[in-house]
């Protein structure tokens, strides 16, 4: 929640983004670890499981990574294209403007014209 809130708050930071990565790789294996049987025994794992673990963590940090950049990028995206849509309105007000200004001068030289000796 912390490294979404984060994200959607503009933050893009790659060293505050490992840091998140790794405060979840943290709690993560904290309730790993906190799941297991009470009153601190463990169930004895079959020998090469542990290997297993490791990589399944690690496979799930390198997908959380690539969560966090795809996030990044659609946040990214969105700030371009609302910057796109703003620029095109800005484009359109003045666009509008100068058409009001040029229908202005025309009437004005339409004005003019009627009192100009021929």
């Amino acid at each position: 929640a912390l490294r979404l809130s984060y994200l959607s708050g503009g933050g893009q930071d790659p060293a505050i983004l490992a840091q998140l990565l790794h405060l979840q790789a943290e709690a993560t294996a904290l309730e790993n670890g906190a799941v297991g049987p009470r009153r601190g025994r463990r169930a004895a794992k079959p020998p090469g499981t542990r290997g297993l673990d490791a990589a399944l963590l690690a496979m799930e940090l390198e997908n959380r990574r690539l969560e966090d950049e795809l996030l990044a990028l659609k946040v990214r995206r969105e700030r371009r294209a609302n910057a796109g849509s703003q620029v095109a309105r800005q484009h359109a007000a003045e666009l509008a403007h100068l058409q009001a200004e040029v229908g202005m001068l025309r009437c004005h030289m339409e004005r003019m014209g009627r009192w100009l000796p021929p």
